[in-house]
């Protein structure tokens, strides 16, 4: 197993193991629920939204080490961001966990940082939604649907 690879897994391990925000905003300006009907994964998403910037995020929920490691890198990576940066994070994490591997090295992208360790989950189609289901969640907060749901 390479060094990266490794490394990938510690990071993972770590925000399984002792996942950040993992609680709930009182009064939150955004929230929704998502649920993997499939596997069982569960999570509420907690926004503060003030003046177009993410001001705190968190969430609650079960699921897999890598739906819990997903939600804990999430919250970090959102907070303090725009709505329009949020979108577009959005969009780049989901890309880099739905698009099949070409060879080439997915990891480099800056704009997802630490992120890009869930750049090998592409290569199990049932651990995308593990991964994905956070973010569709935080997706569905934002937009105001409430309810997020993966099959």
């Amino acid at each position: 197993m390479s060094d990266l690879r490794e490394l990938y897994q510690e990071i993972i391990l770590d925000h399984t193991k002792r996942p950040r925000n993992l609680r709930k905003i009182e009064v939150p300006s955004h929230t929704a629920i998502g649920h993997n009907p499939l596997c069982g994964d569960r999570a509420t998403v907690y926004l503060t939204v003030t003046d177009g910037i993410v001001t705190d995020a968190a969430f609650e929920g079960s699921g897999c080490s890598i739906s819990t490691a997903s939600a804990s890198m999430m919250t970090e990576a959102v907070k303090g961001r725009s709505l329009a940066e949020v979108e577009a994070l959005f969009t780049r994490f989901h890309d880099l966990v739905t698009t099949p591997p070409d060879g080439s090295d997915r990891t480099g992208d800056p704009a997802l940082g630490k992120l890009a360790v869930f750049s090998g989950v592409a290569e199990f189609p049932m651990r995308v939604k593990c991964a994905s289901l956070p973010w569709h969640t935080l997706h569905a907060a934002l937009s105001g649907e409430g309810k997020a749901q993966t099959e």
